[in-house]
């Protein structure tokens, strides 16, 4: 078997894996991640025959990959309950409902086709942990596997109970028209249901299941996709247009004039209306999430209080859970809601439905609430290319730089660096409320570029400037994936 195994070490991420199939992993790789994975299981929950979920998303090689990564579980004894074609979301759901030890979901989320992966998670509502990813890394690496006899059942019509679920806890008394965009991908099965039992009027956008993905990735982030929801809202006049990733634990936002709003500003509207219900509550946000949160008015009048932590779904559900906070909001449109709104984890549908609320509570246009908040002026996020293993130690470089311009008052815009947050990368703040951030990628070759500004769209481009001629003074920088 070893002469014809293929994984590439670079594919264990900060909180997930990820690879490009046949490329940097073949079905002998996966088997030993499945491998790898049974035996971290039993390591961690000291049994011999731990129940683990298993799932996965609509990409053609999906079910392939996922009957690899059963049998590497399997041969470690690992007992499997697979609920079949899912969503991320359903599958940390399924955890809780049928009381299991672990999960694994074969999802390369929002990626380009060729990509494949997968999300795993031990203790209930949190998923792998830079400790835990490098754990399971040596032990696949270096073949450290323990032996036993699993065996698998399929958990039929599983799909209804994850949609009753939220169904049953959220009715809404007002008839919201909802544009609800799928990207063709595994969401599509599942949001325009789940949304239109809700009470919503629901207008379809590309929620047919198509693995090819042939317009654009389903990415709530991706212009493109944004752009197309923009339209078909001003099209049918609808309230509210919501787009779903590939494995549907996030969601991207439309107002009913066709404006992107951006998630963090979501987060922050939801934040509000959750702070006069459930006073002294914390919040996390990422970093790469509006400045805004800390100076919130309304906020802080419910004594609320906001935790800026580092990017990634991993690390902002351990910070959540951690820091028993209401809820978590990433600026990638990653949600985390915590009891009694949910079980902590992310979910785009959950999302989109706390959304609803939102509207179904106020006489307002969902443009006119985000009207409420404070104008700023903020990038979309950037990826500038730079190689796996190169991208931590530039950062690290850039994090010693902005470092001194602080020391030395070095002015960006006639401001001088007030504050620096480095838990992950580093995010810069000026006394204006304007902030730069660095950062590496956790799952893609590339870093991570966001600039905001309260003051000007000027002073938002020259923040980028100033980190754009950083960048390419290193010389380890390529093409950005979008730019200001």
């Amino acid at each position: 078997m070893s002469e014809n195994l293929k994984i590439d070490p670079y594919g264990f991420r900060e909180y997930d894996a990820r690879w490009l199939y046949e490329k940097s992993i073949n079905k002998a790789g996966i088997e030993n991640l499945g491998k790898g994975l049974g035996t971290q299981i039993k390591l961690h929950t000291k049994k011999n025959n731990p129940r683990v979920i298993v799932g996965h998303d609509y990409r053609s090689y999906s079910e392939e990959i996922k009957t690899a990564l059963k049998k590497g579980l399997i041969s470690t004894g690992c007992n499997i309950e697979d609920i079949g074609l899912s969503l991320s979301p359903m599958v940390y759901f399924a955890q809780f409902n049928l009381d299991a030890d672990a999960i694994a979901m074969v999802t390369a989320s929002h990626n380009e086709n060729g990509w494949t992966g997968v999300k795993m998670g031990i203790k209930k509502g949190l998923t792998h942990a830079p400790e835990e990813m490098k754990e399971l890394k040596d032990i696949t690496l270096n073949q450290k596997f323990s032996k036993g006899e699993g065996n698998e059942k399929q958990i039929n019509n599983f799909d209804q109970i994850y949609k009753d679920d939220l169904i049953s806890k959220n009715r809404i008394k007002k008839k919201i028209k909802a544009v609800v965009a799928c990207g063709n991908g595994t969401a599509g099965i599942f949001a325009p249901d789940i949304l239109r039992s809700i009470g919503c009027e629901v207008i379809e956008l590309d929620c047919n299941l198509d693995w090819t993905f042939p317009k654009y990735n389903p990415n709530p982030e991706d212009l493109e996709m944004l752009h197309a929801i923009s339209k078909e809202v001003k099209a049918n006049n609808a309230d509210i247009g919501f787009g779903f990733d590939g494995d549907g634990d996030r969601v991207g936002v439309i107002d009913n004039k066709g404006n992107e709003i951006f998630s963090d500003k979501i987060g922050l509207l939801i934040a509000r209306s959750l702070s006069s219900v459930h006073k002294n509550s914390k919040f996390i946000v990422d970093v790469k999430s509006t400045g805004l949160y800390s100076k919130d008015k309304i906020l802080l009048q419910n004594n609320c209080e906001t935790i800026y932590w580092k990017t990634g779904h991993s690390h902002i559900k351990r910070k959540v859970n951690t820091e028993k906070a209401l809820a978590g909001f990433e600026k990638s449109g990653h949600f985390f809601f915590n009891k009694p709104l949910g079980f902590g984890y992310d979910d785009g549908i959950n999302s989109a439905i706390q959304v609803c609320h939102l509207l179904d509570k106020q006489n307002k246009k969902i443009s006119e609430i985000i009207g409420e908040l404070p104008n700023t002026y903020q990038t979309p996020t950037m990826a500038p290319f730079c190689k796996d293993e190169e991208k931590y130690k530039v950062v690290e470089q850039l994090v010693e730089q902005v470092k001194k311009f602080k020391e030395e008052k070095t002015t960006i815009d006639g401001q001088i660096i007030t504050q620096v947050l480095t838990v992950n990368g580093i995010r810069f703040s000026f006394d204006d409320g304007s902030w730069g951030l660095i950062r590496a990628s956790s799952n893609k070759p590339s870093l991570v570029i966001v600039a905001e500004s309260p003051t000007s769209n000027e002073r938002k481009k020259k923040i980028f400037d100033f980190i754009d001629v950083l960048l390419q003074k290193t010389g380890k920088i390529g093409e950005y994936d979008q730019k200001i």
